[in-house]
Parts: structure tokens; sequence; C-alpha cells
């Protein structure tokens, strides 16, 4: 993708969140949008970073790798991060994620089907078993730090 591409992208996704913030939870548009702006260049800056960075990471570990340095308490720009995205409830940036996915399946779909049932049938099974699998360690963690 180009950087235009990008920023298309992040500008759309920007807008949904902030609607998505607005809608959900009532935080207006000129309260998300210092927050959205960081998460965007946060993004913008972590697309570049896989670009040219040798390593072959997805951008989503760089974007994390760039949201920890930048929240992180010696980082200059920490207070200003931590209150401007504190803003944005967390599910809104997820309505997007989920529209995203939904969107970049959905032309796969033929060839899924394809596959055959056995498919269908192991891919419910290993997102419940995965879903389980973080139930169990989340109930083991919560129970050994003395939080339920």
């Amino acid at each position: 993708m180009t950087i235009k591409d990008w920023i298309f992208v992040l500008a759309i996704s920007g807008l949904g969140m902030m609607t998505a913030n607005f809608i959900g939870f009532d935080v207006a548009f000129a309260e998300s949008l210092p927050g959205v702006l960081v998460l965007l260049l946060i993004a913008l800056c972590a697309a570049g970073l896989a670009h040219v960075i040798p390593l072959k990471l997805p951008t989503v570990a760089y974007c994390s790798i760039l949201g920890l340095l930048c929240a992180c308490p010696i980082s200059p720009v920490a207070d200003f991060v931590i209150q401007s995205v504190g803003q944005i409830n967390f599910t809104a940036p997820l309505t997007m994620v989920g529209a995203f996915a939904g969107m970049s399946i959905s032309n796969q779909i033929k060839q899924f089907v394809k596959q055959g049932w056995k498919m269908i049938v192991i891919s419910v099974l290993v997102m419940t078993g995965t879903f389980f699998g973080s139930l169990v360690i989340a109930q083991v963690m919560l129970q050994l730090t003395g939080t339920i």
C-alpha cells in the first residue's frame, strides 16, 4: 500500500471510531479527535516502520511497540497520549476492526466453503478451544492474584 492508501484507510477508520464513540458512548467528536489522531499517527508510523525496517514483523507489532513507547512513564508525551486516548472507549476501534475483518474475508467465503464441511467443524472447534483456553488462563490468574 502507498502512503496515500494508508492515509485514506486511516482517515476512514478515524471517522468510524469517532462516530462509534459518539453514538455508543456520547463522547463528542471534538473530545474524541485528539485521541483518534494519536492512534492514527501511531498506526501510520507503524506502517512506515514495517516498510522500512528489514524485520518482517506485522504492522500490528509495530503499533503495539510504538503505543507502549508513547505511553510509558519515561516518554515526554505519555500524559497527553494517555489522557487523549482515554477519551476513546475501547469498543469504538473494535467496531472498525470487526467491519474491516468482515470485509476482508467476505470475498473468500466461496473458497472457504469449497474446502468442505470438515474445515468448518475444525474452525469452530479451534475458535471454541481458544476461547475456553483463554477463559481457563484468565480464571486461574484472577484467582492466583486474589482478584476473584
